[in-house]
């Protein structure tokens, strides 16, 4: 397993890097903290925002049931109230959300932080393998929370009439289908309508909660801390296992410090002190007040019931614009952590098309967009209701929160250097907390919950299969390297010259580059500059303009050039060199030519890997994306040459 900088490319020239950057997605002036708020309100709380669409309700008539009475509905929402409080508002927003890296803000980015900031650990492996891992479990999450989503949003039509029950499934699987089939043509033409419409969201649940809490003010109590442990005194077991559904109250929270990149540590801490939270628990304190007061004739949509005849419909239709927009922040989700895996070395090249020239976020990766829809389709057609697919739903979360606290540990001690009278309790509550919301979640495995598992391990071995296998097959072609200086000083002098300029593109900085040799060997010439290119990713997000390049004079015509890149950038290669001065005169495309190397993989008996994870890399290896297209070079100045590696 390597570390999370390793580079990716197949003699695309990626390689790692560790550049100073300046910092990224931060530095937000105050007169656009309202616009930032606004926004945050509209794609970071979608998924939490739409919890009380089923949370609730699941509590009580899920898998794991707890008894319909007045101390067990009290003793749920204060465990919802103060799991918000110690997940959400403790742990991510005032403490991870200042584990930034460079502005960016989730797994990945806080393991690159993490690998440049504490080098050479013995434990460093296993740091790497949790955080690979809970990237692994957020694509079961991000498959399960727009099925979840969208179906709880359109069972409220049954609610308004027992009669469209039918139609719930094909409706919601059309507005999937139609999701998924807009993301080719980016989302910011609608982007702008996100915060008011989740604006109008969350007002509307609200005053919901608020009309229902004046019939029954004595609901207010469950803030009370006392009804939570309550909740655990009257009946331990069932009290536990109800854990399971409790904790989809918070799910998403981990979504706050993923997006932290595009709005920034305050506009995200300010919607959730001062709206979103307020309004969350406005909401589930007027369920609770609903149910105290009709008991199991409100239990079919609690959500749903606390609304009017009347308002119903309306409700319907603005859930599930809530519950659509909860699912876009997790496919655009989706697509930049696979951004970032694949920048980072954990995945192979795939064709990204970037769909806003304003939005260097808005990004579009067609094999993972309709990958999701199929398993999305999938997971509709085969639990049905939304009851069925949240027994699928929190393992995954819970097992990248508990991850989190691992790499928040590492954080507190090595980074920080936190004292241990103030880490170890703080920690001890965290780990407390979100293990038993994990082990709770575990016993609902055989109902559904082994879906994310399953999810989580198929990616899992397929990002730790590329790393490894990129490895080895560096390690493979470092073996059998000729050195420049000697290379520089024999072949200049026996191979005829040729006008124009000839760019090897390599992952490494050593050595002469396979298709060099492979050029030298059939054509016998040389161009009269020879650019050796590597393209670097750097463990930050972006890399300052005056450290894009770096450029060593080889002698006799010979050049080795580096690019540094964030891994939260786009490399684009012809762009980059049009700036590079230094290295004779400028570069012009039509007198360039970029020769490139294809490695065709032959698994062996070597120590390495097994052989069926060889035969698996040696797969994703062949149908990665082009060097050619993933660089944006010009594709009638491409050559590609063929070689053959043992791993």
């Amino acid at each position: 397993m390597t570390t999370p900088n390793q580079g990716n490319g197949d003699g695309g020239g990626l390689s790692p890097a560790d550049p100073t950057a300046p910092p990224h997605g931060q530095g937000h002036g105050q007169e656009g903290a309202i616009r930032l708020a606004l926004g945050a309100i509209g794609v970071v709380f979608g998924d939490i925002g739409t919890s009380p669409l089923y949370a609730f309700r699941e509590t009580f008539a899920g898998h794991h049931q707890l008894t319909l009475d007045t101390p067990h509905i009290m003793g749920a929402i204060s465990l919802m109230f103060w799991s918000m409080m110690l997940v959400v508002t403790l742990k991510y927003v005032s403490i991870i959300m200042r584990a930034d890296n460079k502005g960016e803000g989730g797994s990945l980015a806080l393991l690159a932080l993490i690998s440049r900031s504490v080098p050479s650990q013995r434990w460093s492996a296993g740091i790497v393998l949790l955080g690979v891992f809970a990237t692994a479990l957020f694509y079961g999450d991000s498959m399960i929370t727009p099925a979840v989503s969208v179906l709880s949003a359109v069972e409220g039509l049954a609610v308004v009439n027992p009669a469209f029950s039918q139609l719930v499934v094909p409706l919601a699987l059309a507005i999937l289908i139609f999701l998924f089939s807009i993301q080719r043509g980016g989302t910011h033409r609608v982007a702008a309508l996100f915060g008011p419409v989740m604006l109008l969201y969350f007002l509307a649940i609200s005053v919901l909660g608020v009309l229902s809490i004046v019939q029954l003010p004595m609901i207010l109590w469950a803030l009370n801390p006392w009804y939570a442990l309550d909740f655990f005194l009257l009946t331990p077991v069932q009290a536990f296992l109800a854990l399971g559904s409790v904790v989809l109250a918070v799910t998403g929270a981990e979504a706050l410090y993923a997006d932290m990149g595009h709005f920034g540590r305050k506009p995200i801490r300010f919607s959730w002190l001062w709206f979103v939270l307020p309004a969350l628990m406005l909401n589930y304190m007027g369920q609770g007040s609903l149910l105290i007061r009709e008991g199991q004739a409100a239990l079919q949509s609690p959500f749903y019931n606390l609304a009017p005849d009347w308002f119903r419909l309306p409700l319907v239709g603005i859930a599930t614009l809530a519950a659509i927009i909860a699912s876009q922040a997790v496919i655009t989700g989706a697509f930049s952590v696979t951004q970032q895996a694949i920048q980072l070395g954990f995945m192979p090249r795939l064709r990204i098309a970037h769909t806003s020239a304003a939005t260097a976020g808005q990004i579009y990766i067609p094999l993972m967009n309709w990958g999701l829809m199929i398993m999305v389709i999938l997971l509709v057609m085969t639990f049905k209701t939304s009851s069925n697919l949240t027994a699928a739903y929190g393992i995954a979360v819970t097992g990248a929160m508990f991850i989190d606290n691992v790499l928040l540990t590492v954080v507190l001690f090595k980074l920080w250097k936190w004292s241990p009278w103030v880490s170890v309790p703080l920690l001890s509550v965290f780990y407390i907390v979100d293990g038993a919301y994990l082990v709770a979640n575990l016993t609902k495995i055989p109902d559904g919950g082994w879906f994310p598992l399953l999810i989580g391990l198929i990616v899992f071995t397929l990002l730790t299969t590329w790393s490894k296998g990129r490895k080895l097959m560096m390690d493979r072609l470092r073996e059998s390297a000729m050195p420049i200086p000697v290379f520089v000083a024999s072949a200049s002098n026996s191979a005829v010259r040729v006008a124009g300029t000839a760019v090897f593109m390599t992952s490494t900085p050593d050595g002469v580059p396979h298709a060099l040799l492979h050029n030298l060997k059939h054509n016998k010439v040389l161009h009269e500059r020879v650019v050796l290119l590597t393209v670097k990713i750097a463990d930050v997000p972006s890399v300052s303009p005056e450290k894009r390049y770096a450029i060593e004079d080889l002698g006799r015509g010979f050049f080795r050039v580096i690019l540094n890149y964030g891994f939260m950038e786009e490399a684009d290669v012809p762009a980059a060199l049009a700036q590079v001065s230094g290295c004779g005169q400028s570069f012009k495309m039509m007198e360039t030519s970029f020769f490139l190397a294809r490695q065709t993989l032959l698994p062996s008996a070597r120590p390495g890997m097994r052989i069926w994870r060889e035969k698996l890399f040696a797969w994703m290896l062949r149908n990665a994306e082009s060097a050619m297209e993933f660089f944006r070079l010009p594709t009638n100045r491409v050559i590609e040459l063929g070689s053959q590696v043992e791993i």
